[in-house]
């Protein structure tokens, strides 16, 4: 078999490629050794002889059911994990988490007439001031103000 390797370098240059990605048709490969000038491997090209090869792209499919899995919390375990707990769930974003939802309720409770304006000012700052854990505490806190 012929060196191609300048009919190949030519081609690259013709089609704006790496020389990797120059595909020549292994039927025709006399006809492409004789091709020894720009011209002469235009010709080829025109005629469908040499041809770019498409690029070679990088799947996601694996990374697309991985990102599922851990989703559903798979994949998750200390093997797994990179940077400290409070790297992976800032203090910050647990606070603003838990005193946006607390805020949510007693404005809804507020609205529905659940808790007047005064006690809503005071849960309010209760709130702020980190006193309930979660919504449930300042829930059961207020069904026990009450009794």
């Amino acid at each position: 078999m012929a060196d191609l390797a300048n009919q190949k370098r030519l081609a690259a240059a013709l089609l704006k490629v790496g020389v990797t990605r120059v595909w020549m048709d292994p039927e025709k490969l006399e006809d492409i050794a004789t091709a020894i000038t720009r011209e002469d491997i235009r010709g080829l090209i025109e005629a469908g002889t040499v041809k770019r090869r498409p690029k070679v792209g990088i799947s996601r499919g694996r990374a697309r059911a991985r990102d599922i899995k851990r989703a559903k919390g798979h994949r998750k375990g200390h093997g797994s994990r990179r940077g400290a707990a409070g790297a992976r769930a800032p203090k910050k974003e647990q606070w603003m988490r838990k005193i946006r939802a607390q805020r949510k309720v007693l404005r809804e409770m507020r609205e529905e007439k659940t808790i007047d304006a005064h006690n809503y000012r005071i849960l309010y700052r209760k709130a702020k001031g980190g006193e309930f854990r979660n919504v449930a505490h300042l829930k059961s806190y207020i069904a026990y103000q009450k009794k």
